[in-house]
């Protein structure tokens, strides 16, 4: 049978479950604020290579678009054609068009790349503002208040949530509701977000959980969603012009019998079951190459 008759001193409260509390609430608080202070400046990027990436952007749009474009069909293939034609001669790269030395060389590795080193340092600025603090935390709890029974949860739980709420006590007799200190520890470590996010936004650097996914090189493994990082323009070049190739196929302008669909609509025309018209598309080898 589980232990019922177990009382507490009203001093535990007071000298050991507020100020567990109110010292991880400072130092999330804390936290936040250095990381703030630690975050460098974005450096501005260059023209040609905002240019670089726009181009990029605006094909993807287009392409993205084909099937319900608001573009009439003389725009639309004059737009695909002539961005068709500006990736094949790399005339939005911003280093200019390859050149034949160019082809067998290899992408610039992240983790070697000098410029990349200020975001890694950063990266791992930020986890040691995280981990310190915690450690640091741990050990409090550890050396004073080892073995300390703080708080009863008002609500039943199964035995499966024994070792994670009394954890550092071995009393297989105690009902599963008692906490330990250490336990509570981790209660806060990761159930303070919500407070720490109606504290500081919802973008606060306090939250754990954002913490511990980071990685102090996650601004060099992730150089794909990261503005400004080494891409092979190259290959993306390449590879979107083949989409708009494809897009081609899909085209269909929005307005096409845009007349006779509304006054079939309002009655003013009988409904025809025959599908609505589609423009035609320009066969991708009819386009323009540099």
């Amino acid at each position: 049978m589980a232990l019922e008759s177990l009382y507490l001193d009203p001093a535990i409260r007071d000298w050991v479950l507020f100020p567990i509390t109110l010292v991880m609430i400072l130092v999330g608080v804390l936290r936040h604020y250095v990381t703030q202070l630690l975050n460098s400046a974005p450096k501005a990027q260059l023209r040609k290579a905002i240019r670089e990436q726009r181009a990029l952007v605006r094909s993807q749009i287009l392409r993205a678009t084909a099937a319900e474009s608001p573009i009439p069909p003389t725009y639309y293939h004059s737009i695909s054609s002539s961005l068709s034609s500006a990736f094949a001669a790399g005339s939005f790269l911003k280093d200019g068009p390859p050149k034949e030395d160019d082809k067998d060389r290899t992408p610039p590795n992240p983790l070697s790349d000098p410029s990349q080193m200020e975001g890694m340092m950063d990266g791992m600025k930020k986890q040691m503002v995280m981990m310190v603090p915690q450690m640091v935390i741990m050990g409090w709890i550890n050396f004073f208040f080892q073995g300390f029974v703080l708080i009863k949860l008002p609500f039943p739980l199964t035995l499966g949530w024994k070792p994670m709420m009394q954890r550092g006590i071995e009393t297989p007799d105690m009902d599963v509701r008692w906490v330990s200190s250490l336990s509570w520890y981790f209660l806060n470590l990761f159930g303070l977000n919500g407070l720490f996010r109606l504290i500081l936004g919802s973008d606060n650097a306090a939250a754990d959980q954002q913490s511990m996914g980071a990685s102090p090189f996650a601004a060099a493994s992730g150089a794909a969603a990261t503005p400004g990082a080494p891409q092979d323009f190259v290959k993306l070049f390449t590879a979107e012009r083949d989409n708009l190739d494809l897009s081609e196929g899909l085209y269909k302008w929005t307005g096409a019998d845009v007349e006779r669909r509304v006054l079939e609509k309002w009655g003013k025309l009988p409904k025809s079951d025959a599908a609505d018209s589609v423009v035609p598309a320009v066969s991708a080898s009819k386009r323009k190459t540099a």
